[in-house]
């Protein structure tokens, strides 16, 4: 089963080469398990 099926996010982080480069709640964790890290990942590069 998914973690996010049980728990709710305050906060969620994604992290790139060890920086954090986006923050979001709940919603942001619902995006990227839909769509995955390649948006986050170019919008850094």
């Amino acid at each position: 089963q998914r973690l996010l099926d049980y728990i709710v996010p305050d906060k969620v982080h994604v992290l790139v080469d060890g920086r954090i480069v986006k923050t979001g709640d709940a919603e942001l964790a619902k995006e990227l398990e839909a769509n995955g890290y390649e948006g986050i990942e170019e919008s850094v590069a």
